[in-house]
This record gives structure tokens, sequence and C-alpha cells, in this order.
């Protein structure tokens, strides 16, 4: 294998779904995907629920967001200057989500979190940040090996829903700290108390509030998790769902901290290049037309409650099912188990995580979810025997 680690995304490497081993059984790379269905290298067809990691909301080929790429290319692509179509999504972007008052495109998530990073020493004059919830790979949030231990110290992390911790800490703090960026979701809502507690304190000691909605825009609701649960942050980072599967992402926000871009260096290359742009363009275009979160808070409600029930089926196996209707997922007493169904529910042709989020997309019916319970529900009293 070529291929440092075997995949150049680490969840998306079998193993990460199946556990070790080579089963030709099962699916290793994918050849096709379609609406809420996929093929692997065998043409095997399975219904799926991994959804590209949560990037795939409208469902995969959209037809609309195909022929915009399309039309993009056939224009040439990237060119010496901004493309036309930059401006035009950024001023959709703001007519929808009032508080990106201002944006700047990147590639990812994580090249995202980390220009709200810069912004906010930038705009505050302090080093410190305070995270909740995973904000990528890159160095500003993350203890793994290989991060400097100085970078390691200007890190440092609140736990989800608890407003106490989360004003001691913020106090305890507050001279250095910079920003706090907090995802909206982590394995369930936040509660008012929590997020109001967050808005209220970093206002409190001159901190910034940012909200990593990668997972959350265009979700739960278009605006994410400000827009659901009615507290606007300073900045706001969005991807995944933004270009339904195509690589962009934006951070946007108050109009005099993202001015900071002119006091230092965020730049990329493909940023802004017209083809992801088209597709977000496009898949903003539906969501704003057919009030998709609607959709999605339908059918996640309706496999949430699914989860729900086999959760109680099998208590031995499975301790509940976390997160929201939009993005949930069995969470199981074992790793082992939780790869032990999905391995048998790839046989019955499910693609379901044994970790982390499941997704339902524009593209999954009642009748999908009905039929991935089912299966779920064959492949639990297999791994119980």
């Amino acid at each position: 294998m070529t291929i440092a680690g075997g995949s150049s995304t680490g969840s998306k490497r079998p193993a990460s779904w199946f556990g070790a081993g080579d089963d030709p059984a099962l699916p290793a790379t994918v050849a096709w995907c379609g609406g809420a269905r996929v093929r692997d290298q065998a043409g095997r067809e399975y219904l799926d629920f991994g959804m590209s990691l949560g990037a795939v909301v409208l469902g995969y080929g959209h037809p609309a967001v195909t022929a915009a790429v399309r039309a993009a290319i056939d224009h040439g692509g990237p060119g010496p200057f901004p493309a036309e179509s930059e401006a035009a999504l950024a001023e959709e972007l703001a007519a929808a989500i009032p508080w990106l008052e201002r944006v700047r495109f990147l590639k990812t998530g994580a090249e995202a979190i980390a220009a709200a990073i810069r912004l906010a020493r930038v705009h505050t004059g302090r080093d410190l940040v305070i995270g909740c919830g995973y904000h990528g790979w890159l160095d500003g949030t993350s203890d793994a090996t290989g991060v400097p231990a100085a970078v390691r110290g200007l890190y440092r992390t609140i736990p989800f829903n608890d407003e106490t911790a989360a004003r001691t800490i913020i106090r305890e703090h507050g001279n250095a700290l910079a920003i706090v960026i907090v995802e909206p979701v982590v394995d369930g809502p936040p509660s008012a108390g929590w997020l109001a507690a967050l808005r209220e304190e970093t206002s409190r000691v001159g901190a910034l509030l940012a909200f990593d909605e990668i997972k959350t825009g265009f979700r739960v609701a278009l605006g994410g998790g400000a827009e659901r649960w009615g507290v606007v942050p300073d900045l706001a980072a969005y991807g995944k769902g933004l270009a339904n599967g195509f690589p962009l992402a934006v951070l946007g926000g108050r109009a005099d901290v993202m001015a900071g871009v002119d006091r230092t260096w965020i730049s990329s290359t493909l940023a802004g290049e017209p083809i992801a742009v088209a597709a977000a363009r496009a898949t903003l275009a539906i969501f704003v037309r057919d009030a998709v979160p609607d959709h999605l808070a339908a059918v996640g409600d309706r496999l949430q409650g699914g989860l729900r029930a086999l959760a109680r089926r099998f208590p031995d196996l499975v301790t509940g099912a976390p997160g929201v209707p939009e993005m949930c997922y069995l969470r199981y007493h074992a790793v082992e188990t939780g790869q032990r169904v999905a391995r048998a529910a790839a046989r019955r042709g499910l693609l379901f995580k044994p970790t982390g989020y499941d997704f339902v997309s524009l593209a999954h019916s009642a009748a999908d979810i009905d039929r991935a319970i089912d299966i779920l529900g064959e492949s639990l009293s297999e791994a119980r025997g």
C-alpha cells in the first residue's frame, strides 16, 4: 500500500469501520456513489449513512450540483484572479446567515478553525484558546504526538454542557484568553444555559466566541447551531455540507473581527476556486428552496427513534443512541461489538458506522430508515449470538 496509513482520510479506512483484517466480502474502496447508495470495488450496492463523514447532505451526485460543477469546469476552472462566483457566494451566504457579515473561504474545516484562532489573536492581542469538541487535526487544537508542548500549552478544553465549569474556566483564564471555540452538538444538543454562559463570559472578559459548525451547519438548521439554538457567535466556521461533498469551508462573522485579515496572512491558492464554489452556490439554493433541514429532522427523528428502540432491545450490547436526529449513532459497550455489527450490516447491504455520527441526507427516505433499522436489528442479533 503506497498511501501511508492506508487512506488519506483516517476515518475512511475500512479498519475504522470493520476492525483489522482483509475480508473480500466487505467493501474496501468505493467505485460509485448516487443518492444514498454506494457501490464497492466488487459492484456490491449499499445503503449508506456515512455520507462521506457527513459532507454530503443532499445525497451523492445531486443533479443540480453536478450541473453547476460541470458548467464551472467548462469555464476553465481556477484563474489568476478571484472568480466572479466567489463574491456571489459570499453575498448569498450573508443573506442566508446574517451574522456572517464578512467571510473568507478555505478548503477544510481545520483551516477555517485555524483562521479563526489567528484572527482572534490579532483582534485581542492574546494567545490562549479554549475548545470543546473536535476542531481538526492542526496543531492549534490538538494534543496529538508531534505537537510541541509549547503549542499544546496554549490550548485548554471545557466540558460540554457544563455551565459552571465554563464560567469558572473562562474567568480563570480571562486575561490571557483570545477565543472560545465550541461544537454546538457533542453527543447531544446544547443546553440554553451553557450557550448563554459562553456568550456572556467571553463578552465579559473581552474574548471571542466561535462556533465550529462544520458538522452542524446546513444540517440542524441552515445556519447551524447558532440559528437552531439562538446564540450568535462572533465567528463561525462551516464546511462539509456547504458544498455537498466538494472541498470548501468558510469562516465568517463580525466585520470588525474579519477585518483582521489585513493585519495578518490567511491565504490558500485554491481557497475560492470556482468549481467548489459552484457546488456551494447550487447546494445553498436547494437548501433555501426546499427547506432541507426540515426533511433531515423528519427522517433523522425516525432514525434516532429506531436506534433508541434497538438500544432497549439489546442493552447487553448497546448503551444508547446519542446525538441529535440529523446526526446520531449507536453507542456500544465495546468497540469490537460495534465492528461486528458493522461487518454484519455491510454483508446485508448497509453501511452504518460503529463509532461517531451516522448522517441522514435529503436522499434518505422513510423506507430507507426502516430498512436500516431492520438490518441493524438482524446484525445485533448476529453479534449477540
